[in-house]
């Protein structure tokens, strides 16, 4: 049975009849506002964390290699750089 606003209303009105304004009113407020189907479950909610676990993963791995591919030549001059100066100050002395 798929439960549409005329479903609702008729249920509503039928609650009113039986329990009375107030309580009809509490207890269709604790209802979902749409159908079951479009409500998440804790499966749906575990399935987007590990899609989104998953995507940060990669995004930070993409991160660190990026990194890394531009850090490295910037270090192996700075150390080549390093190696000269020392070879040229032990020239001096």
């Amino acid at each position: 049975m798929v439960v549409d606003e005329r479903s609702r209303h008729e249920l509503h009105a039928k609650l009113e009849q039986v329990l009375g304004s107030n309580e009809a009113a509490t207890l269709m407020s604790h209802l979902p506002p749409v159908g079951w189907a479009d409500v998440a479950t804790k499966r749906d909610l575990e399935n987007l964390e590990n899609k989104l676990m998953a995507a940060l993963r990669a995004e930070i791995s993409a991160s660190e290699r990026h990194m890394l591919s531009v850090m490295l030549p910037v270090l192996l001059g700075a150390n080549f750089t390093l190696a000269g100066l020392a070879f040229a100050a032990a020239k001096l002395v």
